[in-house]
């Protein structure tokens, strides 16, 4: 092999790895696995699937969900993405009949539904914790109600406060990160298998039976915006930014209060 081969080669592997989505997103396995099962059942319901095909393409599923949770899946990268690699393992599992999960769904559409469902798991997850901050806080300025502290304004001593208030005032800042995280949990709870790769599909799917299978509110309205809305990522995003912020002042906070200067905080 001339030395131009070997070069061009070592370029292909090169450009393949940096292409690869595989390490950021395999974690939405369970994600894209979920996706796949509910929509082969939809396919069989709808009579555009065999039943016996269904159930073999959601064993074949379930078994490849248990080898990723055991530790045992080869993940590869010249396989690119997450989704690939479920499908070329579906084939080793069962076979050409692994093909027809594809039946009236495109990877756009599918891509979308899994980013929404990791949006949505990571969103609920985000606002149990903020509410569990918020039960901290409660409780930490309940035990501390008659507790006196100075109020400063640009780090000068300014007005007598209760520790409880001082407090409290994070409970006031969580609660509206819990507000946004709803509002952007409300924009990620939509539905969008059956738009296809942009314009629908060509079987008669059951969307309403994907939705409550999956656990949506709503289903898209438009194939087009389906497809390609990420809005409710940059939500997570500014919202995620705005509640480290605030956790961000009350670290600060915690610092400057257990410095020799203030020595409020032993």
């Amino acid at each position: 092999m001339n030395e131009a081969l070997r070069s061009r080669k070592r370029g292909d592997k090169s450009a393949a790895a940096f292409t690869a989505s595989i390490p950021f997103d395999r974690r939405l396995y369970g994600q894209d696995i979920a996706g796949s099962i509910a929509h082969a059942k939809m396919l069989s319901r709808q009579g555009i699937i065999a039943e016996k095909e269904a159930e073999l393409i959601i064993m074949g599923l379930i078994s490849i969900r248990e080898e990723i949770e055991k530790g045992e899946f080869s993940f590869r990268t010249e396989l690119e993405d997450i989704h690939m690699n479920i499908e070329a393992r579906l084939f080793d599992r069962i076979g050409e009949v692994a093909g027809k999960l594809h039946t009236a769904r495109s990877r756009n559409d599918q891509v979308a539904l899994d980013l929404r469902l990791y949006a949505k798991e990571a969103i609920s997850q985000t606002i149990e914790a903020l509410v569990g901050f918020q039960r901290a806080l409660l409780d930490l300025a309940e035990a501390n109600k008659d507790v006196v502290m100075p109020g400063y304004t640009h780090l000068q001593r300014a007005q007598p406060v209760l520790l409880a208030h001082h407090l409290l005032a994070y409970f006031e800042m969580a609660q509206r990160d819990v507000e946004r995280f709803g509002h952007c949990l409300e924009h990620a709870d939509i539905m969008p298998l059956g738009s296809g790769a942009l314009a629908g599909v060509a079987y008669p799917v059951d969307r309403s039976f994907l939705a409550q299978e999956l656990g949506f509110a709503r289903i898209s309205a438009n194939s087009l915006d389906a497809v390609s809305d990420r809005d409710f990522v940059i939500e997570f995003q500014a919202a995620s930014a705005v509640t480290m912020m605030h956790l961000s002042r009350l670290a600060e906070e915690t610092v400057l209060w257990s410095s020799a200067e203030f020595g409020l905080v032993e």
